[in-house]
């Protein structure tokens, strides 16, 4: 591991490196480009593990270099970029492989089949071919028929099956369940309950068919949600309004280093993750350095259970990035809506079922935000004869994406403050996943429905979204300690003051993981990172706080079958030391797995993590109520948290900032009608 002396001469040399002109070689962290994928496959196909014919690509992704190796390789920049080596999760005769492919070397350096539980990221090909199966199927068209319903109109979709307990090893299946359209294209507000399809995806068979009972459907009318179909009465309309940069934007992206203002990161993308910020460093404009700050950050995974444990609904239990990847589950973003018009698009590559590569055109937006809001300000009118007023507006940058899983759409912001505060947020929108019933009241309901009654027919089942991020804070360096500040309640009992009491901090640092672990919202407290080998001016180590958003943790109870799964939800905050294999939360294979392999297990070697390179774990959490405004659209319901500096700099950065330009329009007047 490098010194702390090499760290004051690696931040020089990524400030010249960041200055001097980039070449055209890879940097180590870059996404794998079409040619490397299209490399990959045929390396892979070449190499003939067993019979090919059924050979399915189900993650491939960048086998990224050791932490020391990439910190040596930013220390000799400009010098050869290290080996560049691929992932790759593949099916052959219904095993899984784990195959590492060289590119430079065009050969498969290691295989090994896994015969653990759980299995790998599903594809969107064979969920295709699965969701197709029911319309050709005797016993479901007669359910159809039976029901009145035109098949024409029908859709499927498919859900995986979770875990509940089954000792003997299960196969690879999903549930498919259906829908009906017939007057709108908002299908998942009109299921056809009672229905369930299972199909082996190996086989690609159906396996299972159940058709229980017949509920009404619900109505179509008042659920299209598309703008181009809605008739009056409508609202009033906004005034035009843009985002405009006369000069161009404030950023530079070369390849996938973003500089802007005071920050330099990569941002890379991946199927299962989305996006992925690296090497994150800020310039200290005192020091003439750059200083580390994330080495790496992503979401691990999302966990969403709802909470009808009836026969129809007790498995949706979903691990929506590691069983569907929340990479390749995201869309291409809508310049003008989905980001501003000063936005700046990327695309994303990824292999499909037989490797070949495929693009997901503007996958992440990058743009500088200023929507009015205020950085710092000060009036004063303490000084006779004077009022001084200062504003700093707030400008930041924004790296965007949306993944939509089924009927959700998630939309993830990784935002960079020149005040040196990272923030993570995600906006949850789309349109409900309902069940449908016979009431058509709430007077009628007389036992649990597990939900809210938004409309004739349908109930919107109670659920939670959990979004596990790993942070891999390197602050200053990547020996660091996790510092709990309680804010503690003290008493003035020797009469030395009018008050009887006040709260002061109690720090602790914590020694092992298990000192770490916190369920937010019981005790007040600061939740800090800090370099214990790098002080202030004045003596305090350096640091980053955590400030945390919506702090829901699971409600269910430690021994039901998704919460083993889904450990990780128990806590807010885990913290362990730095391990290159532990990227998921939920485990490799989330599909069926059964919580042998989850960030709750590798924590119960309660390893030592004071002054260690540690990783910092935070779970944030929704629980959802629905209401009749979630119906037939969900409005975004957005929350996040903030990593801001503590102690990190000698003062406040904000104070040599500048603030952008004002653009004067010509010929143009602003006035109050």
């Amino acid at each position: 591991m490098a010194s702390s002396s090499t760290f004051k001469t690696l931040f020089v040399l990524i400030l010249l490196w960041i200055l001097l002109p980039s070449g055209h070689q890879h940097h180590p962290l870059d996404p794998l480009t079409p040619s490397e994928l299209a490399q990959i496959r045929t390396i892979v196909k070449g190499w003939n593990p067993g019979s090919t014919h059924n050979l399915t690509f189900q993650y491939v992704g960048l086998e990224e270099p050791d932490k020391p190796t990439i910190l040596s390789w930013l220390l000799k920049h400009p010098t050869k970029t290290p080996s560049r080596q691929a992932f790759v999760i593949a099916r052959v005769d219904k095993k899984t492989h784990e195959i590492i492919v060289d590119l430079s070397t065009h050969l498969v350096i290691s295989d090994r089949i896994y015969t653990g539980y759980g299995y790998p990221l599903l594809t969107f090909e064979e969920q295709t071919a699965a969701n197709a199966l029911p319309l050709k199927y005797a016993p479901f068209i007669a359910s159809i028929s039976k029901r009145g319903l035109k098949l024409a109109e029908v859709v499927c979709e498919s859900f995986s099956v979770g875990w509940f307990g089954e000792r003997r090893r299960s196969k690879r299946v999903l549930k498919i369940l259906c829908f009906y359209l017939d007057g709108t294209e908002n299908l998942y507000v009109r299921p056809l309950e009672g229905i369930t399809v299972v199909v082996d995806l190996d086989d690609m068979k159906i396996t299972e068919y159940y058709d229980r009972f017949v509920v009404p459907v619900p109505k179509a009318d008042g659920t299209e949600y598309q703008a181009s179909k809605q008739k009056p009465p409508f609202g009033q309309r906004p005034k035009a309004i843009t985002v405009v940069q006369p000069d161009g934007p404030g950023f530079k992206i070369d390849g996938h280093t973003v500089r802007w203002a005071n920050w330099v990161f990569h941002l890379g993308f991946d199927i299962r993750a989305g996006p992925i910020i690296s090497l994150a460093s800020i310039y200290d404009i005192e020091k003439n350095t750059f200083r580390r700050v994330l080495y790496k950050g992503y979401v691990s995974e999302m966990f969403v259970p709802y909470m009808d444990p009836t026969e129809e609904w007790y498995y949706k239990t979903y691990f929506d990035a590691g069983e569907y990847g929340f990479g390749l589950c995201a869309v291409p973003l809508e310049p003008l809506t989905d980001c501003p018009a000063n936005a700046v698009f990327m695309d994303g590559y990824f292999a499909g079922q037989d490797g070949k590569p495929i693009k997901i055109s503007n996958v992440l937006c990058v743009f500088e935000r200023y929507a009015g809001d205020v950085m710092w300000r000060h009036t004063e009118t303490g000084i006779p004869g004077k009022v001084i007023r200062e504003v700093r507006p707030e400008v930041s940058l924004v790296v965007r994406m949306v993944s939509t899983v089924g009927n959700y759409d998630y939309i993830v912001d990784w935002e960079f403050k020149q005040s040196g505060s990272i923030k993570a947020v995600v906006g949850l929108t789309g349109v409900l996943e309902v069940k449908g019933v016979t009431y058509t009241h709430t007077d009628q309901i007389k036992e649990n429905v597990y939900g809210t009654l938004l409309a004739e027919n349908t109930i919107a089942v109670y659920h939670d979204h959990f979004l596990s991020y790993h942070l891999d804070l390197d602050v200053d360096g990547d020996d660091n300690s996790f510092v709990k500040a309680k804010l503690q309640t003290t008493r003035v009992t020797d009469k030395s003051s009018p008050r009887t009491s006040y709260w002061t901090v109690v720090k602790e640092t914590a020694k092992t993981e298990s000192d770490a672990r916190i369920q937010l919202g019981s005790d007040p407290a600061e939740l800090l990172v800090v370099n214990p080998n790098k002080k202030t001016n004045v003596g305090n180590n350096v640091g980053y706080r955590l400030i945390p958003g919506s702090s829901a943790a699971s409600l269910l109870s430690d021994d039901d079958y998704s919460q083993i799964r889904a450990a990780f939800t128990k806590y807010n905050v885990w913290v362990t030391p730095y391990n290159k294999s532990e990227k998921w939360v939920g485990g490799v294979y989330a599909d069926q797995s059964r919580g042998d392999d989850t960030l709750a297990i590798w924590s119960q070697r309660d390893r030592e993590i004071e002054n260690k390179d540690i990783v910092l774990w935070y779970t944030l959490g929704f629980h959802h109520v629905p209401c009749q405004e979630d119906f037939p659209l969900m409005p975004t319901l957005s929350a996040g948290f903030e990593l801001r500096p503590a102690n990190f700099f000698e003062s406040n950065p904000v104070l040599n900032t500048k603030p952008p330009k004002h653009v004067v329009w010509p010929n143009c007047t602003t006035k109050v009608q």
